[in-house]
């Protein structure tokens, strides 16, 4: 589906997170992903750290993933934190759709071309390079690129609400100097507000063993 003008959708009232995946799971009883109505929703979420403490679960040493809803297989939802200065390796998503919004703090994402050619080395081809600030959504998928997501700040920590339809176990990992790219197990720091053995390894993904 194309652009569409949501500026006179009425929403439902979004006052929680709760209300947010309630909706959220309306929304994907079909197949069909709207995008920029899901966007649109994520956007009429205003943060509110009581909704959203429990599952914000930080690292000294890296960004950590916290499953909060897997979305009856139809998508999962995860908050992220970063700590100052922790961000991502230069990743997709699998094929899956993926949206991103600020609930704390400020996160720099910075987009990529994908490698022309595996076998020979090249740097990778940044596209774009913006901020995300508290309550702002964005959206990609691998048609729109690569991205690596950091949090620019050495003061502030970062906490970000993500959702990723379909789920997806793995992805690919990019070496942002020469294009070349590792297979990954994703992992989960947290689930539902509680460690997972993964924990000890707090990592977003972890290479596989080729």
């Amino acid at each position: 589906m194309g652009p569409h003008d949501f500026s006179e959708t009425k929403f439902p009232p979004i006052e929680s997170l709760d209300d947010l995946i309630s909706e959220l799971y309306k929304v994907f009883e079909s197949d069909h992903v709207n995008v920029e109505y899901v966007k649109c929703l994520m956007e009429s979420y205003v943060s509110n750290i009581a909704d959203w403490r429990k599952f914000a679960k930080f690292d000294q040493y890296r960004y950590t993933r916290n499953l909060v809803d897997e979305g009856n297989g139809k998508f999962n939802l995860m908050i992220l934190c970063w700590g100052e200065g922790h961000g991502s390796a230069v990743h997709d998503h699998a094929d899956a759709h993926c949206f991103m919004k600020m609930l704390s703090g400020t996160l720099s994402e910075v987009r990529f071309s994908w490698p022309t050619d595996n076998t020979k080395q090249e740097c990778l081809n940044e596209i774009s390079r913006s901020n995300l600030k508290l309550d702002e959504v964005c959206y990609i998928n691998d048609s729109l690129g690569l991205h690596r997501v950091e949090n620019p700040s050495h003061v502030e920590p970062a906490v970000s609400l993500h959702l990723y339809s379909p789920p997806f176990s793995s992805c690919r990992m990019f070496d942002q100097r020469t294009g070349h790219e590792t297979k990954c197990t994703v992992t989960f720091w947290s689930k539902y507000g509680e460690r997972t053995p993964y924990g000890l390894d707090s990592s977003m993904v972890v290479p596989e063993n080729n």
